[in-house]
């Protein structure tokens, strides 16, 4: 999980720029969407662990693929324009009705910059 959250060839920031490194190009926002649904077994698992209250890992396991999709689409994203870093990454997430089924949206964004060593 940490070599997919810390890709080797891109540094990835939450803060707006690089200690020991200077923004040479700001490449412009990136981001990436997952959207999820549970599966039936899933939805089988969650119910069964409701009943006894607390966490929901069906449910927590589907929002982690699906978060991780979205960093990867957004890390592809700033690669394929050039970048070599992303900063301000955040993250954001939602949930909606479709018909009788809860979809989940997870979204990945940031600013790719090229950086290089001062």
């Amino acid at each position: 999980v940490a070599a997919m959250a810390n890709p080797p060839d891109m540094m990835i920031s939450t803060t707006e720029n690089l200690d020991g490194f200077k923004i040479k190009q700001y490449k412009g926002i990136v981001r990436g969407v997952s959207v999820r649904q549970p599966t039936v077994g899933q939805g089988l698992s969650a119910n069964l662990e409701r009943m006894g209250g607390g966490k929901i890992s069906a449910y927590v396991a589907m929002c982690e693929k699906g978060r991780q999709q979205a960093f990867n689409t957004c890390v592809a994203r700033a690669r394929a324009m050039g970048a070599n870093a992303i900063v301000g990454v955040r993250y954001d997430s939602t949930a909606f009705n479709h018909g009788d089924n809860v979809v989940t949206e997870a979204v990945c964004y940031g600013t790719a910059v090229v950086v290089e060593k001062p």
